[in-house]
Protein backbone atom coordinates (compact mmCIF):
# COMPACT_ATOMS: atom_id res chain seq x y z
CA UNK A 1 0.00 0.00 0.00
CA UNK A 2 1.34 3.27 -0.94
CA UNK A 3 0.71 6.85 0.30
CA UNK A 4 1.59 8.70 -2.90
CA UNK A 5 0.18 10.02 -5.87
CA UNK A 6 -1.19 12.72 -3.86
CA UNK A 7 -3.89 9.97 -3.48
CA UNK A 8 -5.07 9.21 -0.23
CA UNK A 9 -7.22 6.07 -0.40
CA UNK A 10 -8.79 3.53 1.68
CA UNK A 11 -9.00 5.77 4.78
CA UNK A 12 -10.20 3.94 8.03
CA UNK A 13 -14.19 4.39 8.98
CA UNK A 14 -14.73 7.40 10.49
CA UNK A 15 -16.98 5.34 13.04
CA UNK A 16 -14.16 3.56 14.37
CA UNK A 17 -11.88 6.59 14.82
CA UNK A 18 -14.92 8.05 16.78
CA UNK A 19 -15.16 5.68 18.72
CA UNK A 20 -10.96 5.00 19.23
CA UNK A 21 -10.94 8.68 20.30
CA UNK A 22 -13.78 9.88 21.58
CA UNK A 23 -14.36 12.34 18.96
CA UNK A 24 -11.68 14.72 20.43
CA UNK A 25 -7.98 13.89 21.67
CA UNK A 26 -6.43 11.11 22.75
CA UNK A 27 -6.12 12.94 26.40
CA UNK A 28 -9.50 12.04 28.25
CA UNK A 29 -11.02 8.65 29.02
CA UNK A 30 -10.77 6.54 25.78
CA UNK A 31 -12.42 3.49 27.16
CA UNK A 32 -15.67 3.52 24.98
CA UNK A 33 -17.98 0.86 23.63
CA UNK A 34 -20.00 0.94 20.31
CA UNK A 35 -24.11 2.33 21.34
CA UNK A 36 -24.78 0.16 18.56
CA UNK A 37 -23.64 -3.58 18.71
CA UNK A 38 -24.18 -3.59 14.76
CA UNK A 39 -21.44 -1.18 13.88
CA UNK A 40 -18.77 -2.98 12.03
CA UNK A 41 -15.82 -1.86 13.96
CA UNK A 42 -13.21 -3.51 12.08
CA UNK A 43 -10.29 -1.73 10.71
CA UNK A 44 -9.16 -1.14 7.12
CA UNK A 45 -5.40 -1.72 8.56
CA UNK A 46 -3.96 0.31 5.03
CA UNK A 47 -5.96 3.12 5.73
CA UNK A 48 -5.52 3.38 9.32
CA UNK A 49 -1.48 3.92 7.94
CA UNK A 50 -2.78 6.29 5.57
CA UNK A 51 -4.87 8.28 8.44
CA UNK A 52 -1.59 8.34 10.32
CA UNK A 53 -0.19 10.19 7.31
CA UNK A 54 -3.24 12.18 6.18
CA UNK A 55 -3.55 13.72 9.95
CA UNK A 56 -0.79 16.57 9.07
CA UNK A 57 -2.89 17.47 5.71
CA UNK A 58 -6.59 17.06 6.02
CA UNK A 59 -8.94 18.16 8.50
CA UNK A 60 -10.78 14.58 8.50
CA UNK A 61 -11.77 11.91 5.88
CA UNK A 62 -14.46 14.03 4.02
CA UNK A 63 -11.82 16.53 2.96
CA UNK A 64 -11.94 20.52 3.24
CA UNK A 65 -16.06 20.52 3.51
CA UNK A 66 -16.75 17.35 5.29
CA UNK A 67 -16.56 15.98 8.89
CA UNK A 68 -13.89 17.17 11.03
CA UNK A 69 -11.93 14.80 13.35
CA UNK A 70 -11.06 17.53 15.86
CA UNK A 71 -13.92 18.18 18.01
CA UNK A 72 -15.45 21.85 18.81
CA UNK A 73 -13.10 23.97 15.77
CA UNK A 74 -14.26 24.12 11.77
CA UNK A 75 -11.97 21.80 9.66
CA UNK A 76 -9.95 24.96 8.31
CA UNK A 77 -9.16 26.10 12.12
CA UNK A 78 -7.97 22.92 13.24
CA UNK A 79 -5.86 21.91 9.74
CA UNK A 80 -2.40 20.57 11.24
CA UNK A 81 0.11 23.56 9.23
CA UNK A 82 -2.21 26.49 9.32
CA UNK A 83 -1.62 26.18 13.72
CA UNK A 84 2.02 24.96 13.03
CA UNK A 85 2.40 28.59 11.33
CA UNK A 86 -0.38 29.87 13.97
CA UNK A 87 1.55 29.63 17.10
CA UNK A 88 5.21 29.71 15.19
CA UNK A 89 4.90 32.44 13.27
CA UNK A 90 2.33 35.17 14.24
CA UNK A 91 3.80 34.62 17.61
CA UNK A 92 7.31 36.16 16.05
CA UNK A 93 8.95 38.94 13.95
CA UNK A 94 7.86 37.45 10.92
CA UNK A 95 3.80 37.23 10.47
CA UNK A 96 1.27 39.51 11.48
CA UNK A 97 -2.53 38.81 11.29
CA UNK A 98 -5.47 40.96 11.33
CA UNK A 99 -8.11 39.17 11.30
CA UNK A 100 -11.04 39.06 13.91
CA UNK A 101 -10.84 35.05 14.85
CA UNK A 102 -10.70 34.46 18.34
CA UNK A 103 -7.32 33.82 19.03
CA UNK A 104 -5.35 35.70 16.10
CA UNK A 105 -4.68 38.88 18.63
CA UNK A 106 -3.24 36.91 21.06
CA UNK A 107 -0.59 34.84 19.09
CA UNK A 108 0.22 38.11 17.52
CA UNK A 109 0.86 40.39 20.55
CA UNK A 110 2.18 36.67 22.53
CA UNK A 111 -0.91 36.88 25.55
CA UNK A 112 -2.10 33.69 24.80
CA UNK A 113 -3.14 31.13 27.61
CA UNK A 114 -4.38 28.07 28.76
CA UNK A 115 -7.84 28.75 27.28
CA UNK A 116 -6.50 29.80 23.55
CA UNK A 117 -8.83 28.05 21.06
CA UNK A 118 -6.20 27.74 18.02
CA UNK A 119 -3.21 26.40 20.73
CA UNK A 120 -6.08 23.82 21.93
CA UNK A 121 -7.26 23.08 18.73
CA UNK A 122 -3.14 22.41 17.58
CA UNK A 123 -2.65 20.65 20.58
CA UNK A 124 -6.19 18.70 20.18
CA UNK A 125 -4.75 17.73 16.28
CA UNK A 126 -1.22 16.52 17.70
CA UNK A 127 -2.76 13.84 20.45
CA UNK A 128 -5.57 12.78 17.87
CA UNK A 129 -2.70 11.70 15.56
CA UNK A 130 -0.82 9.98 18.37
CA UNK A 131 -3.62 7.93 18.66
CA UNK A 132 -4.17 7.44 14.80
CA UNK A 133 -0.38 5.58 15.77
CA UNK A 134 -0.76 4.21 18.19
CA UNK A 135 -3.96 2.12 17.21
CA UNK A 136 -2.08 1.37 13.92
CA UNK A 137 0.99 -0.03 16.07
CA UNK A 138 -1.14 -2.25 18.26
CA UNK A 139 -3.07 -3.85 15.42
CA UNK A 140 0.02 -3.83 12.60
CA UNK A 141 2.60 -3.49 14.38
CA UNK A 142 4.10 -6.72 13.61
CA UNK A 143 2.52 -7.30 9.89
CA UNK A 144 5.68 -4.68 8.04
CA UNK A 145 8.93 -3.66 9.62
CA UNK A 146 8.84 -0.68 7.04
CA UNK A 147 5.63 0.31 7.84
CA UNK A 148 5.62 0.24 11.46
CA UNK A 149 8.87 2.20 11.55
CA UNK A 150 6.57 5.04 9.12
CA UNK A 151 4.52 5.48 11.50
CA UNK A 152 6.20 5.33 14.41
CA UNK A 153 7.98 7.87 12.81
CA UNK A 154 4.99 9.81 12.35
CA UNK A 155 4.18 9.36 16.31
CA UNK A 156 7.61 10.85 17.58
CA UNK A 157 6.94 13.75 14.99
CA UNK A 158 3.91 14.65 16.61
CA UNK A 159 5.46 14.37 19.67
CA UNK A 160 8.37 16.19 19.03
CA UNK A 161 5.96 18.90 18.17
CA UNK A 162 4.10 19.00 21.32
CA UNK A 163 7.06 18.87 23.75
CA UNK A 164 8.97 21.41 21.86
CA UNK A 165 5.29 23.61 21.96
CA UNK A 166 3.94 22.04 25.37
CA UNK A 167 7.37 21.34 27.07
CA UNK A 168 5.89 18.93 29.66
CA UNK A 169 3.21 16.52 27.94
CA UNK A 170 0.80 13.70 27.83
CA UNK A 171 2.41 10.35 26.70
CA UNK A 172 1.26 6.93 25.89
CA UNK A 173 2.51 4.45 23.36
CA UNK A 174 -1.49 2.63 24.25
CA UNK A 175 -4.55 2.96 22.48
CA UNK A 176 -7.20 3.33 25.23
CA UNK A 177 -5.26 4.39 28.01
CA UNK A 178 -4.81 7.33 30.18
CA UNK A 179 -1.75 8.99 29.10
CA UNK A 180 1.11 10.08 31.86
CA UNK A 181 2.88 13.48 31.85
CA UNK A 182 6.67 13.39 31.27
CA UNK A 183 8.87 16.11 31.47
CA UNK A 184 10.56 17.77 28.76
CA UNK A 185 14.13 15.70 29.62
CA UNK A 186 11.97 12.22 30.00
CA UNK A 187 10.17 13.48 26.28
CA UNK A 188 13.87 13.98 25.04
CA UNK A 189 15.34 11.00 25.86
CA UNK A 190 12.34 8.90 25.07
CA UNK A 191 12.26 10.99 21.01
CA UNK A 192 16.16 10.10 21.11
CA UNK A 193 15.85 6.30 21.72
CA UNK A 194 13.32 5.83 18.72
CA UNK A 195 14.17 7.94 16.50
CA UNK A 196 17.73 5.68 16.34
CA UNK A 197 15.81 2.73 17.13
CA UNK A 198 13.67 3.03 14.24
CA UNK A 199 16.72 4.17 11.60
CA UNK A 200 17.32 0.69 10.85
CA UNK A 201 13.70 -0.60 9.52
CA UNK A 202 13.12 2.90 6.94
CA UNK A 203 13.68 2.35 3.83
CA UNK A 204 17.04 3.70 2.35
CA UNK A 205 17.06 7.09 1.48
CA UNK A 206 15.67 8.02 -1.67
CA UNK A 207 14.54 11.05 -3.39
CA UNK A 208 11.50 11.27 -5.19
CA UNK A 209 8.96 12.82 -6.93
CA UNK A 210 5.30 12.40 -6.95
CA UNK A 211 5.09 9.75 -9.63
CA UNK A 212 7.57 7.28 -7.66
CA UNK A 213 6.54 4.89 -5.51
CA UNK A 214 7.03 5.71 -2.06
CA UNK A 215 6.58 9.83 -2.21
CA UNK A 216 5.26 11.24 0.56
CA UNK A 217 6.32 8.39 2.88
CA UNK A 218 9.38 9.32 5.59
CA UNK A 219 12.88 6.89 4.48
CA UNK A 220 16.27 7.20 7.08
CA UNK A 221 16.80 10.78 6.08
CA UNK A 222 13.75 12.43 7.58
CA UNK A 223 14.71 10.27 10.63
CA UNK A 224 18.05 12.18 10.09
CA UNK A 225 16.78 15.29 9.85
CA UNK A 226 14.15 15.16 13.06
CA UNK A 227 17.54 14.10 14.36
CA UNK A 228 19.67 16.97 13.75
CA UNK A 229 16.75 19.33 14.93
CA UNK A 230 16.33 17.46 18.28
CA UNK A 231 19.95 17.91 18.97
CA UNK A 232 20.32 21.22 17.49
CA UNK A 233 17.15 22.44 20.38
CA UNK A 234 18.82 20.09 22.89
CA UNK A 235 20.30 22.88 25.01
CA UNK A 236 16.88 24.57 25.24
CA UNK A 237 15.37 20.93 25.90
CA UNK A 238 17.40 19.42 28.31
CA UNK A 239 20.00 22.02 29.72
CA UNK A 240 22.94 19.84 27.20
CA UNK A 241 24.00 20.75 23.89
CA UNK A 242 24.68 18.37 21.17
CA UNK A 243 26.18 20.21 18.34
CA UNK A 244 28.05 18.02 17.38
CA UNK A 245 25.46 15.53 17.57
CA UNK A 246 23.36 17.71 15.46
CA UNK A 247 26.18 18.20 12.81
CA UNK A 248 26.53 14.44 12.20
CA UNK A 249 22.98 13.93 11.58
CA UNK A 250 22.49 17.05 9.34
CA UNK A 251 25.13 15.87 7.65
CA UNK A 252 23.93 12.39 6.99
CA UNK A 253 21.01 14.42 5.20
CA UNK A 254 23.39 16.77 2.96
CA UNK A 255 25.18 14.03 2.01
CA UNK A 256 21.85 11.72 0.81
CA UNK A 257 20.29 11.58 -2.47
CA UNK A 258 18.33 14.35 -1.36
CA UNK A 259 19.87 18.02 -2.46
CA UNK A 260 19.13 21.29 -2.82
CA UNK A 261 16.90 22.55 -5.63
CA UNK A 262 18.80 24.79 -7.59
CA UNK A 263 18.03 25.48 -11.45
CA UNK A 264 14.63 27.21 -11.94
CA UNK A 265 12.20 26.61 -14.78
CA UNK A 266 9.33 28.18 -16.54
CA UNK A 267 10.77 31.78 -15.41
CA UNK A 268 10.36 31.11 -12.25
CA UNK A 269 13.36 30.21 -9.64
CA UNK A 270 14.64 27.57 -8.13
CA UNK A 271 13.72 28.71 -4.70
CA UNK A 272 9.80 29.30 -5.90
CA UNK A 273 9.61 25.89 -7.45
CA UNK A 274 9.78 24.46 -3.80
CA UNK A 275 6.30 26.45 -3.29
CA UNK A 276 4.21 26.11 -6.12
CA UNK A 277 1.50 23.98 -7.43
CA UNK A 278 3.61 20.74 -8.97
CA UNK A 279 6.37 20.83 -6.65
CA UNK A 280 5.99 17.80 -6.70
CA UNK A 281 6.42 16.62 -10.14
CA UNK A 282 9.30 19.10 -10.70
CA UNK A 283 13.13 18.30 -9.74
CA UNK A 284 11.72 20.55 -6.42
CA UNK A 285 10.32 17.35 -5.09
CA UNK A 286 14.07 15.85 -4.58
CA UNK A 287 14.27 18.97 -2.15
CA UNK A 288 11.69 17.37 0.63
CA UNK A 289 12.51 14.94 3.38
CA UNK A 290 8.70 14.91 4.14
CA UNK A 291 6.04 16.30 1.70
CA UNK A 292 2.08 16.51 2.63
CA UNK A 293 0.28 15.54 -0.45
CA UNK A 294 -2.17 18.46 -1.80
CA UNK A 295 -4.46 17.76 -4.68
CA UNK A 296 -7.31 20.34 -5.73
CA UNK A 297 -9.71 16.97 -6.21
CA UNK A 298 -8.27 14.59 -4.22
CA UNK A 299 -6.99 15.74 -0.97
CA UNK A 300 -9.20 19.32 -0.07
CA UNK A 301 -7.94 21.34 2.79
CA UNK A 302 -8.77 24.97 3.92
CA UNK A 303 -5.94 24.30 6.33
CA UNK A 304 -2.80 23.15 4.74
CA UNK A 305 -0.87 25.25 1.47
CA UNK A 306 -4.03 26.88 0.87
CA UNK A 307 -4.27 28.67 3.90
CA UNK A 308 -0.97 29.90 2.99
CA UNK A 309 -1.81 30.81 -0.52
CA UNK A 310 -5.46 32.30 0.22
CA UNK A 311 -4.03 33.87 3.67
CA UNK A 312 -1.29 35.73 1.84
CA UNK A 313 -3.19 37.26 -1.05
CA UNK A 314 -5.21 39.92 -1.49
CA UNK A 315 -6.97 40.43 -4.82
CA UNK A 316 -4.73 42.88 -6.03
CA UNK A 317 -1.17 40.69 -5.99
CA UNK A 318 -0.04 39.34 -9.13
CA UNK A 319 2.68 36.32 -7.87
CA UNK A 320 2.76 35.26 -11.98
CA UNK A 321 4.00 38.19 -14.43
CA UNK A 322 3.33 35.73 -17.56
CA UNK A 323 -0.56 36.08 -16.31
CA UNK A 324 -1.78 39.51 -14.82
CA UNK A 325 -5.51 38.64 -14.42
CA UNK A 326 -4.82 35.95 -11.78
CA UNK A 327 -3.37 36.51 -8.21
CA UNK A 328 -2.34 33.09 -6.98
CA UNK A 329 -3.01 30.14 -9.03
CA UNK A 330 -6.63 30.14 -7.13
CA UNK A 331 -9.66 31.64 -8.24
CA UNK A 332 -11.18 33.69 -5.82
CA UNK A 333 -9.25 32.37 -3.27
CA UNK A 334 -7.70 35.64 -1.64
CA UNK A 335 -7.89 36.21 2.17
CA UNK A 336 -5.62 39.08 2.53
CA UNK A 337 -5.09 38.17 6.30
CA UNK A 338 -1.22 37.11 7.33
CA UNK A 339 1.69 39.10 6.23
CA UNK A 340 4.50 40.33 7.39
CA UNK A 341 6.38 42.19 9.98
CA UNK A 342 8.82 45.05 9.27
CA UNK A 343 11.47 43.12 11.09
CA UNK A 344 11.45 40.28 8.57
CA UNK A 345 11.15 42.49 5.35
CA UNK A 346 14.68 44.12 6.71
CA UNK A 347 16.23 40.90 7.00
CA UNK A 348 16.56 41.41 3.34
CA UNK A 349 16.46 45.40 2.78
CA UNK A 350 18.66 46.34 6.58
CA UNK A 351 19.23 49.71 5.22
CA UNK A 352 15.27 49.72 5.58
CA UNK A 353 15.00 51.02 1.64
CA UNK A 354 12.61 48.00 0.60
CA UNK A 355 10.76 49.47 -2.31
CA UNK A 356 7.15 49.34 -3.62
CA UNK A 357 7.54 46.44 -5.85
CA UNK A 358 5.36 43.56 -6.97
CA UNK A 359 7.10 40.46 -5.74
CA UNK A 360 8.59 39.15 -8.98
CA UNK A 361 10.77 42.54 -9.16
CA UNK A 362 11.11 42.60 -5.47
CA UNK A 363 13.25 39.66 -5.46
CA UNK A 364 15.30 41.32 -8.05
CA UNK A 365 16.06 44.73 -5.80
CA UNK A 366 16.35 42.30 -3.05
CA UNK A 367 19.14 40.05 -4.73
CA UNK A 368 17.49 37.34 -3.50
CA UNK A 369 15.04 35.43 -4.74
CA UNK A 370 13.78 34.56 -1.38
CA UNK A 371 12.38 38.11 -0.99
CA UNK A 372 9.26 37.35 -2.78
CA UNK A 373 6.93 40.29 -1.07
CA UNK A 374 4.70 42.87 -2.62
CA UNK A 375 4.53 46.04 -1.38
CA UNK A 376 2.35 47.82 -4.20
CA UNK A 377 0.68 49.91 -2.06
CA UNK A 378 1.39 49.34 0.84
CA UNK A 379 3.41 50.48 3.86
CA UNK A 380 6.13 49.00 5.18
CA UNK A 381 4.89 49.28 9.31
CA UNK A 382 2.12 47.61 10.87
CA UNK A 383 0.74 50.52 12.16
CA UNK A 384 -2.85 49.37 11.66
CA UNK A 385 -2.81 45.30 12.12
CA UNK A 386 -6.35 45.17 10.80
CA UNK A 387 -5.71 46.66 7.83
CA UNK A 388 -3.99 43.68 5.11
CA UNK A 389 -1.84 46.52 3.48
CA UNK A 390 -0.73 47.80 6.69
CA UNK A 391 2.60 45.90 5.89
CA UNK A 392 4.09 44.17 2.71
CA UNK A 393 2.61 40.89 1.69
CA UNK A 394 4.00 37.52 0.74
CA UNK A 395 4.01 35.63 -2.04
CA UNK A 396 5.92 32.40 -1.10
CA UNK A 397 3.15 30.00 -2.05
CA UNK A 398 1.40 29.84 -5.35
CA UNK A 399 -0.81 27.17 -7.27
CA UNK A 400 0.84 28.38 -10.36
CA UNK A 401 2.44 25.44 -12.31
CA UNK A 402 6.05 25.69 -14.10
CA UNK A 403 4.82 24.26 -17.41
CA UNK A 404 1.80 27.01 -17.55
CA UNK A 405 -1.02 24.82 -16.65
CA UNK A 406 -4.06 25.03 -15.01
CA UNK A 407 -4.45 23.76 -11.46
CA UNK A 408 -6.88 20.41 -10.83
CA UNK A 409 -9.45 22.64 -9.27
CA UNK A 410 -10.34 25.82 -9.31
CA UNK A 411 -10.68 26.17 -5.74
CA UNK A 412 -8.01 24.40 -3.93
CA UNK A 413 -4.44 24.14 -4.49
CA UNK A 414 -2.35 21.76 -5.72
CA UNK A 415 0.90 22.60 -3.88
CA UNK A 416 2.53 19.79 -1.64
CA UNK A 417 3.74 21.44 1.72
CA UNK A 418 7.57 20.27 2.33
CA UNK A 419 7.04 19.87 5.88
CA UNK A 420 10.70 18.75 6.26
CA UNK A 421 13.02 20.17 3.42
CA UNK A 422 16.88 19.96 2.39
CA UNK A 423 17.99 23.24 3.47
CA UNK A 424 17.31 22.57 7.01
CA UNK A 425 20.24 20.38 7.11
CA UNK A 426 22.02 22.87 5.50
CA UNK A 427 21.32 25.82 8.28
CA UNK A 428 21.39 23.08 11.14
CA UNK A 429 24.99 22.00 9.74
CA UNK A 430 26.40 25.37 9.53
CA UNK A 431 24.64 26.62 13.73
CA UNK A 432 26.28 23.81 14.93
CA UNK A 433 29.92 24.41 13.50
CA UNK A 434 29.59 27.77 14.48
CA UNK A 435 28.30 27.05 17.90
CA UNK A 436 31.22 24.56 18.78
CA UNK A 437 33.73 26.89 16.79
CA UNK A 438 33.07 30.68 19.24
CA UNK A 439 30.61 31.84 17.55
CA UNK A 440 31.87 32.26 13.71
CA UNK A 441 31.52 28.97 11.11
CA UNK A 442 34.64 27.35 10.04
CA UNK A 443 34.87 26.91 6.10
CA UNK A 444 32.77 24.01 5.78
CA UNK A 445 30.05 25.93 8.10
CA UNK A 446 30.77 28.67 5.55
CA UNK A 447 30.01 26.41 2.61
CA UNK A 448 27.02 24.86 3.71
CA UNK A 449 25.19 28.32 3.87
CA UNK A 450 27.23 29.35 0.58
CA UNK A 451 24.94 26.72 -0.88
CA UNK A 452 21.75 27.59 0.53
CA UNK A 453 22.47 31.48 -0.14
CA UNK A 454 23.99 30.43 -3.84
CA UNK A 455 20.63 28.79 -4.59
CA UNK A 456 19.17 31.97 -4.34
CA UNK A 457 21.41 33.82 -6.28
CA UNK A 458 22.39 35.99 -3.11
CA UNK A 459 25.84 37.18 -2.41
CA UNK A 460 28.41 34.36 -0.95
CA UNK A 461 31.33 34.98 1.45
CA UNK A 462 34.70 33.48 0.04
CA UNK A 463 37.73 34.10 3.09
CA UNK A 464 35.10 35.08 6.09
CA UNK A 465 33.04 33.40 8.56
CA UNK A 466 29.34 34.04 9.61
CA UNK A 467 28.32 35.00 12.92
CA UNK A 468 25.40 33.59 15.04
CA UNK A 469 23.31 36.27 14.36
CA UNK A 470 23.78 36.16 10.57
CA UNK A 471 22.40 32.93 10.94
CA UNK A 472 19.68 33.52 13.11
CA UNK A 473 18.84 35.78 9.91
CA UNK A 474 19.50 33.28 7.60
CA UNK A 475 17.24 30.95 9.17
CA UNK A 476 14.55 33.42 8.63
CA UNK A 477 15.46 34.50 5.19
CA UNK A 478 15.51 30.74 4.36
CA UNK A 479 12.38 29.40 6.47
CA UNK A 480 10.39 32.46 6.94
CA UNK A 481 6.15 31.63 7.28
CA UNK A 482 7.30 27.88 7.21
CA UNK A 483 6.19 27.28 10.81
CA UNK A 484 9.26 27.08 12.57
CA UNK A 485 10.30 30.91 13.80
CA UNK A 486 9.22 30.07 17.34
CA UNK A 487 11.69 27.60 17.77
CA UNK A 488 15.12 29.30 16.35
CA UNK A 489 14.12 32.43 18.01
CA UNK A 490 13.89 30.97 21.88
CA UNK A 491 16.92 28.75 20.73
CA UNK A 492 19.18 32.53 20.19
CA UNK A 493 17.50 33.24 23.37
CA UNK A 494 15.32 36.14 21.44
CA UNK A 495 11.81 35.05 22.75
CA UNK A 496 10.61 35.21 25.74
CA UNK A 497 12.74 36.71 28.49
CA UNK A 498 14.90 39.41 29.06
CA UNK A 499 16.62 40.19 26.14
CA UNK A 500 17.31 42.88 23.42
CA UNK A 501 15.64 41.56 20.70
CA UNK A 502 12.42 43.02 19.97
CA UNK A 503 10.08 43.12 16.88
CA UNK A 504 6.82 45.74 16.22
CA UNK A 505 4.12 44.63 17.99
CA UNK A 506 6.20 42.34 20.88
CA UNK A 507 4.43 41.75 23.98
CA UNK A 508 1.22 43.84 22.26
CA UNK A 509 3.77 46.98 21.94
CA UNK A 510 4.02 48.58 18.93
CA UNK A 511 7.29 49.35 19.22
CA UNK A 512 7.78 46.06 20.82
CA UNK A 513 8.60 45.09 24.32
CA UNK A 514 10.11 41.88 26.47
CA UNK A 515 7.80 39.33 27.91
CA UNK A 516 8.07 36.52 30.32
CA UNK A 517 9.87 33.51 29.71
CA UNK A 518 7.35 31.28 30.97
CA UNK A 519 5.82 32.15 27.79
CA UNK A 520 8.40 29.93 25.52
CA UNK A 521 6.28 27.44 26.63
CA UNK A 522 2.15 27.15 25.92
CA UNK A 523 -0.20 26.13 28.45
CA UNK A 524 -1.83 22.91 28.54
CA UNK A 525 -5.40 23.35 27.64
CA UNK A 526 -7.64 24.05 30.60
CA UNK A 527 -9.91 21.17 29.37
CA UNK A 528 -7.15 18.90 28.89
CA UNK A 529 -6.43 19.43 32.53
CA UNK A 530 -9.80 18.59 33.50
CA UNK A 531 -10.12 15.38 31.71
CA UNK A 532 -7.47 14.13 32.89
CA UNK A 533 -5.93 14.27 36.31
CA UNK A 534 -2.38 13.00 35.33
CA UNK A 535 -1.47 16.58 34.31
CA UNK A 536 0.04 19.27 36.05
CA UNK A 537 -0.05 22.98 34.28
CA UNK A 538 2.93 24.17 33.29
CA UNK A 539 4.57 27.09 35.22
CA UNK A 540 3.59 30.96 35.18
CA UNK A 541 -0.04 30.23 33.86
Amino acid sequence: MQYMKKYIKNIVPATFMMLALGATSCIGDLDVDPIDPNIDTNVDLNGLFNKCYANMALAGNGGANGDCDIDGLDGGTTGFIRQLFNSNELTTDEAICGWGDEGVASFCYNTYNASHPMLNGFYARLTTGITYCNQYLAMAGEADATMSAEIRFVRALHYFLLMDGWGNIPFTLEPMTKPEQKSRAQMYEWLEQELTGIEAALSEAKAKKSTDAGYGRVDKAACWLLLSRLYLNAEVYVGTAQWQKAKEYADKVMKSPYRLNTVGKGGWTAYQMLFMGDNGETDAAYEALLPLLQDGLTTTSWGTSLFLIAGCFDGEMHANPKDLAATNGVSAQNWGGNRARPDLIRKFFPQNDAPELPSYDMYVAAKDDRALFDGVGRTLNNEDVSTFKSGYAIAKFTNFKTDGSAGHDATFADTDYFLLRVAEAYLTFAEADARLNGGKTTSEGTQAINDIRSRANASTRENSAYSLDDICDEWSREFYFEGRRRMDLIRFNRYGGNNNYTWQWKGGAYEGRSFDAHLNIFAIPTNELTANSNLVQNPGY
